[in-house]
């Protein structure tokens, strides 16, 4: 097989310069991550994650590319990275001008119905939250890892979910919840895409969850060169052809 280009295999501390926290970065406060088969089961489950997703998404949504993923993109506009694999759900990517984008777990600027499939924008749906919870405004919540905040559980008893406009389903974002299995296609195009691959760059990643982890697989096992950059130990780093303990964001700048 022809291997031609760098393929990029990126996580949650290339966007927390950008102030999306993470889950296992330094500083990180530890919480219950949405549970994906919970989120479909309880009602009181999806009135506190939509709570909590109003009032986190107007801040999840001004993010910005930061230099990290402009980088990225400069070197694919170069022909140097051919692809990036990530399980970021904050479309930063995109915005830092990369095209060949796969992600692993979808996107949160998306919403689907459980019953019908209908997608949404989730900037119309927000307007559709703040329609039916006028009085929901907490101007003072943190933010986390999931798009959304940290709310106190009396806050969110009475707050109103809206059903899907085409059917009155239930809503999701168009993400893969822990619990949650990533679709048979993406894993087969991203598995393409490092076979095909000169190199497995892995940034901002501790590859925790098996997720990340099979492609830092795939490629040592097809001896396909991987280079890692990232504060903090990684998983199947001693497969590794480089490692380096560094920010992001500075690392690849200086790539470009």
């Amino acid at each position: 097989m022809d291997r031609r280009g760098v393929v990029a295999l990126t996580g949650a501390g290339l966007s927390t310069e950008s102030g999306i926290p993470d889950y296992r970065g330094a500083g990180s406060r530890v919480r219950t991550p949405v549970q994906g088969p919970e989120f479909v089961r309880s009602e009181a489950l999806r009135r506190r994650y939509w709570a909590r997703a109003m009032v986190g998404w107007p801040r999840f949504r001004a993010a910005a590319p930061n230099a990290g993923h402009l980088a990225l993109g400069t070197l694919e506009q170069r022909g140097i990275v051919r692809a990036v694999i990530t399980q970021n759900v904050d479309r930063l990517h995109h915005a830092g001008g990369s095209v060949n984008v796969t992600e692993l777990h979808g996107a949160l600027a998306e919403v689907s119905c459980l019953a019908c499939a209908e997608i949404e924008e989730r900037d119309a749906l927000q307007q559709r939250l703040a329609a039916l919870n006028p009085r929901f405004v907490i101007d003072d919540a943190r933010m986390a890892p999931d798009g959304d905040a940290e709310l106190a559980p009396e806050a969110m008893d009475v707050f109103v979910i809206p059903a899907c406009r085409a059917c009155g389903g239930v809503l999701k974002p168009r993400v893969v919840f822990f619990g949650d299995n990533v679709a048979r296609e993406i894993v087969e195009r991203a598995y393409d895409e490092v076979d095909r691959a000169s190199l497995l760059l892995v940034a901002g990643t501790s590859l925790a969850v098996y997720s990340g982890y099979r492609f830092l697989r795939r490629a040592a096992e097809r001896k396909i060169p991987i280079a890692i950059v990232n504060r903090g130990p990684v998983r199947g780093e001693e497969l590794a052809t480089l490692r380096l303990e560094a920010g992001t964001g500075e690392t690849l700048a200086a790539l470009t």
